[in-house]
Order: structure tokens, then C-alpha cells, then sequence
């Protein structure tokens, strides 16, 4: 845990802490970032109380229904979300967490400070936002997976396949059931293709996935 703590700007090494453990809810602010006045001069929030406070202004409840974030959120921002927030409420702070997987290319984890992004700007300026989607959720949001250039072409051609198929029904229930099975979208998307690939229409299927093959 302490390891994980340093790696993630938990600072476990700051000898003013009780608990090597122990996270910052205020502090002083730097000469370029908002301070606000308080009891202890003026500062600011640190990083995880600004999630909990934001959260219940913005969402107007104590409880959150789905709270979702990459899997390198877990600890140390996650924990510290929910117990300073149950703290203070007393009630559970979220009901359902959705930790998305980490996307890599070439081996790394995609980051900022890695500089090894693809954006979707970029792709839309080649490619039909709808195969974007495709591109996305063909893999379950729990498991990791690394983008390679040719995964747009594969959407690319799924979408024209869907959209070949025509309206219909195809496939409605069996998708149902697979986004009821912790938002399994690769064997929805798979369930969909055999449809398709069939001549049966997937459009109605489709629209649960957020894809709407209607139109051209």
C-alpha cells in the first residue's frame, strides 16, 4: 500500500503525517493555483476532496449511483473519495464502481506524460464517429488492451456490415442480456456481427450499443 501511495502522489514520506497513510484534505496553495481563505490560511482543496465535493454538488445526492474511473484510480483516490465522504455523510458514498481498464500502445499505458495518445479528433477527421464506438467497445471496459492502427479498419468495416444489414430486430434480446452482464459490449458487438453476417437487420440492437445505423 505504501508503495502504491508513493507511485500515486500519496507522499508517504511526509514526516508531519500521523499515518504514513494519510491523505491531505487542505492545503496551502502555490503562488500560480486558487487559494481560498480558511481556518488555516489561505489554500486549497487537495486533489481527492475536490472529487467528493464536486460529486454530491453537481449530482445533488450523498449516495452515487455509478462512479466510474480508470483502474489506477482505485487507491489511493478512490478509497479516499468514499471514506472522507461516508465520513461525513455517514450514508455509502457510491452504490456501484466501474473501474475502466487501462488502454496501452506499444507496450505502454496511454498518459499524458507519455505523450503516446491517439485523439479522437484526429480520427474523426478519417472516420465515421460510429466506427469510432465500435472501435471502443469491442473490448469489455475491465480488461486491458493496446490500440494498433488497424483496429479502426476492422471498424470500419463492421459498421458497413451493419449498416448493409438493414433495420430490424436481430440480436435485440441477445444484446440485452449481454450489457446486463456487467456491460459486456465485445459479445454484444459479437452477437450483432453473426446477426449481420446472417441478413438479419440489427439496427434496433445497434442503438443500445449507442450506434445508430439508420442513416448512412
Amino acid at each position: 500500500m505504501l508503495q502504491f501511495a508513493g507511485e500515486r502522489g500519496g507522499n508517504p514520506q511526509d514526516p508531519l503525517k500521523r499515518n504514513p497513510l494519510d491523505f491531505v484534505l487542505w492545503q496551502p496553495s502555490l503562488p500560480d493555483e486558487p487559494a481560498w481563505e480558511s481556518m488555516w490560511g489561505p489554500g486549497r482543496p487537495g486533489w481527492h476532496v475536490e472529487c467528493s465535493v464536486l460529486a454530491m454538488r453537481e449530482l445533488q445526492t450523498e449516495t452515487i449511483d455509478i462512479h466510474g474511473g480508470g483502474a489506477d484510480l482505485i487507491f489511493p483516490h478512490h478509497e479516499c473519495e468514499r471514506v472522507q465522504s461516508e465520513s461525513l455523510t455517514g450514508k455509502p458514498f457510491v452504490r456501484v464502481w466501474m473501474h475502466q481498464a487501462m488502454v496501452r500502445m506499444d507496450g505502454e499505458k496511454m498518459s499524458k506524460s507519455l505523450g503516446n495518445l491517439v485523439f479522437v479528433s484526429d480520427l474523426r477527421q478519417k472516420h465515421d464517429p460510429r466506427a469510432i464506438r465500435l472501435a471502443l467497445i469491442n473490448h469489455h471496459y475491465r480488461h486491458s488492451w493496446s490500440w494498433t492502427p488497424d483496429l479502426m479498419e476492422m471498424a470500419d468495416q463492421r459498421l458497413r456490415s451493419w449498416v448493409n444489414a438493414g433495420s430490424g430486430d436481430g440480436g435485440l434480446e441477445q444484446v440485452r442480456n449481454c450489457l446486463d452482464d456487467d456491460l459486456n459490449t465485445p459479445e454484444a458487438v459479437r452477437v450483432l456481427d453473426a446477426q449481420a453476417a446472417a441478413g438479419n437487420g440489427v439496427s434496433e440492437a445497434a442503438k443500445l450499443l449507442g450506434v445508430n445505423i439508420d442513416r448512412l
